[in-house]
């Protein structure tokens, strides 16, 4: 008997091992698609800078023309990039594993939206104001709106998951385009037009500022995602099993989602709502690990989803037709047709759900 439970200890240990190698080398495999795409976004482009060129303005050297190009335009975008898609990315990995579903991150469930409408809603609020539209003030009201299209749709749908909650969140995301469709409408010409860039999800104009905020967000929130994303495996098999197993799934996923609805609705407060980055982060990255969940993982999926996009929108479109466009132009884009195939796939499903 003991043989027979030291050999199965072996295999389990080996198996663990190898998914470790696995995500090890997928992980390093997506950080160096994201240093490379974020290199080839300050180097390539209308203006293109060298290689050693960019060495010596990192370093400090003044470059005439070249170092504000960098420094103040290329620069911030790839960092900006890097981060919000690294952002986006968690809030979707812990959407998903909280919740179980294909369909589940915060831009289907009402959080970006719930974030957009707020930041309109003080855009016109402040329409005139000296300091209204602070990064400070701009990240402080998407974060009050994400976290209330949270509540709203706890309140809704009185529950953690399932078809009622996912509903609910449709609901609440309809709600929230409806509010920043009528507060668009009400503003003046001048903040119409920032507005309406911003909406669309551009990193146009980013500052080190907006940087800096997100940056020391994910700081403090991103441990703590890695944490939380960890202590919900034992809800893979579902919530029965997982109480059985002493784990207490409910005030972990509560925790979840209000921590991914911090992180999507800073994110969209810096660059605008990148449609899809969170829906796409996560199943990608279940790809490139064999179908290992891995909030890491996810987090450099959705990085190096967001440079991708920024590069095609603000470098390779404007060589063809002779115009940039919008960051989230080209996210969404390529997330309506994976979110119909997720739909697709959901409905082949037994039960119409498949697990995280």
């Amino acid at each position: 008997m003991s043989l027979q439970r030291t050999a199965s200890d072996d295999v389990v240990a080996r198996l663990r091992r190898s998914d470790r190698r696995r995500l090890g080398w997928a992980c390093a495999g997506l950080a160096v698609a994201v240093l490379v795409l974020a290199l080839l976004r300050v180097v390539w482009g209308t203006y293109q800078v060298t290689v050693p060129d960019l060495v010596r303005i990192l370093a400090g050297e003044t470059i005439p023309g070249a170092s504000f190009i960098v420094l103040e335009e290329k620069l911030p975008r790839a960092v900006a990039a890097v981060l919000t898609g690294a952002a986006l990315g968690a809030a979707g990995a812990l959407y998903r594993r909280t919740l179980r579903n294909p369909l589940a991150s915060p831009d289907i469930l009402g959080v970006t939206q719930g974030a957009a409408a707020a930041v309109v809603l003080g855009m016109l609020a402040t329409a005139g104001q000296t300091g209204g539209g602070s990064d400070l003030t701009r990240a402080a009201t998407a974060l009050i709106g994400g976290l209330a299209a949270v509540v709203a749709v706890f309140a809704t749908a009185r529950s953690v998951g399932g078809e009622r909650f996912v509903v609910a969140g449709i609901a609440v995301a309809a709600a929230g385009q409806a509010v920043v469709a009528g507060a668009m409408l009400s503003l003046a010409q001048h903040d119409l037009q920032s507005a309406t860039v911003w909406i669309a999800g551009s990193l146009n104009g980013v500052t080190w500022g907006r940087i800096a905020l997100l940056a020391g967000v994910l700081v403090a929130a991103l441990p703590l995602a890695g944490v939380l994303h960890a202590r919900l495996a034992p809800a893979d098999v579902g919530p029965d099993l997982a109480h059985a197993l002493g784990a207490r799934p409910r005030p972990t996923s509560a925790a979840a989602l209000g921590l991914g609805a911090v992180l999507a609705a800073v994110a969209t407060a810096v660059v605008g709502p990148l449609a899809f980055v969170a829906l796409l982060a996560t199943p990608v990255a279940r790809g490139l690990t064999r179908g290992l969940p891995s909030l890491p993982a996810a987090a450099l999926t959705g990085a190096a989803l967001v440079l991708l996009a920024d590069l095609v929108a603000g470098e390779a479109v404007p060589l063809l037709t002779g115009a940039a466009l919008p960051t989230g132009v080209l996210t969404g884009a390529a997330g309506a047709p994976l979110m119909l195939w997720l739909l697709l796939r959901q409905g082949r499903t037994p039960g119409g759900v498949r697990p995280a």
